[in-house]
């Protein structure tokens, strides 16, 4: 696979860009992103904006509109799809919440999701479960991910009553890429909608949504991004039924009274109320960033690179267990110490002696593992490092068993 080429001065005047990086090795881009100094100065300069015009002005209520309608049109282009399907939100949860509680329930539906989702948005369906006596069930995705068929397992768990199935584009756990068009359309086929946690997909993987066909997919700006945290938001396919949930001033029409007259009817309309507006800056100015050093598809290319690198080095090592039987294809890598009799209190160990050495990894619960990400601008001298302080811990620091 051909990467971004990125030279050594190329590649030392990127990471300049980042504060984080300076003191530290970083491996946590999968919980939140380092933000580059031009995103960082894109927020200062726009709260210095906001006070200096009001801040609750006619002239900055214009520009808050203004820097809304230009933060949705760049997440647009980078996601494919029409500005108009672009919601605005917090977060990835907020996102699923917005598609979750959107969809006019009836008793007896049901509600498909993989056994890899994340706690919260498991933590919602049940809440729906309760409230609207709909069902839920999971499929074996785990199990099946190395050597099986995904699509297939999916399948054979849909039931008469689906209305809606809910996978993660890119594993937070082990790292997989989903095959999200063949899901869509074995849905779409038997009439069940898509709801897709896009937490990790969102800044790593080369996207066109229109192509894909999904229903929802919600993201955030502030892991593969590099944005601030507190910006997200959420695709909604134009022909999707959805209803908002919460209602506020930025979601509705209004006639010359100020007397609503109902939703907007672009992705606004599942937009509430007031927010921190200079973040919206911020993340602008963090995909600009990126965008210097390469396309979308040129710096996925180089985080699989890495990614395999980083895949090869722990293979090197004994009594570890890669999640991955092949490298993934994402930036991240998830691996188990194996030759212990309290795995996750070794792991826990592992991640604070790593983080005592400006090493920064975590632990993930289900399955109990220690996750490493790379982003486009990691370096392999990074890799080493930590595959380094990782055999002096298995040598010389680890708890005894």
């Amino acid at each position: 696979m051909m990467q971004l080429h990125l030279s050594a001065t190329d590649l030392a005047t990127c990471r300049q860009q980042f504060p984080a990086l300076a003191n530290k090795t970083y491996f946590n881009y999968g919980g939140q992103g380092p933000m580059p100094r031009m995103a960082l100065e894109a927020m200062a300069e726009a709260h210095n904006t906001i006070q200096e015009m009001g801040p609750f002005s006619n002239s900055v209520n214009a520009w808050v509109q203004q820097e809304a309608a230009q933060t949705r049109a760049t997440i647009a282009q980078e996601l494919g799809v029409p500005t108009e399907t672009i919601t605005l939100t917090e977060n990835v949860s907020v996102g699923c919440n917005i598609a979750l509680w959107g969809i006019d329930w009836q008793a007896g539906d049901h509600i498909l999701l993989s056994d890899c989702e994340h706690p919260g948005i498991v933590a919602a369906t049940q809440e729906l479960q309760r409230r609207f006596q709909v069902t839920t069930s999971t499929f074996p995705l785990l199990a099946t991910l190395n050597h099986g068929d995904v699509v297939d397992s999916m399948t054979r768990h849909l039931r008469p009553t689906t209305r809606l199935v809910i996978v993660s584009h890119v594993l937070w756990n082990t790292g997989h890429v989903l095959p999200l068009r063949e899901l869509v359309t074995a849905c779409h086929d038997r009439g069940v909608l898509v709801l897709v946690d896009a937490a990790q997909s969102v800044g790593l993987l080369p996207l066109n949504l229109t192509d894909t066909e999904v229903d929802f997919y919600a993201f955030t700006g502030h892991k593969w991004w590099c944005g601030a945290a507190g910006l997200g938001g959420l695709y909604v396919h134009p022909d999707s039924p959805l209803n908002p949930t919460f209602t506020g001033w930025r979601g509705i029409r209004t006639n010359a009274d100020g007397d609503p007259l109902g939703w907007r009817t672009d992705g606004q309309r599942f937009e509430v109320a007031t927010s921190d507006y200079a973040l919206l800056a911020g993340l602008r100015a963090a995909i600009a960033f990126h965008q210097q050093w390469g396309s979308q598809t040129e710096r996925y290319q180089r985080i699989c690179y890495l990614s395999a690198y980083l895949w090869d080095c722990l293979g090197a090592l004994p009594g570890l267990h890669r999640l991955c039987s092949t490298p993934p294809a994402s930036g991240l890598v998830s691996f188990q110490i194996t030759d212990t009799d309290n795995a996750p209190a070794t792991h826990q160990h592992l991640v604070k002696y790593l983080e005592a050495n400006a090493i920064m990894t975590r632990t993930l619960l289900s399955p109990n593992c220690v996750r490493a990400c790379v982003h486009y601008f990691s370096q392999e001298s990074d890799i080493d490092i930590f595959i380094k302080c990782l055999r002096q811990w298995q040598t010389h620091d680890r708890p005894v068993t």
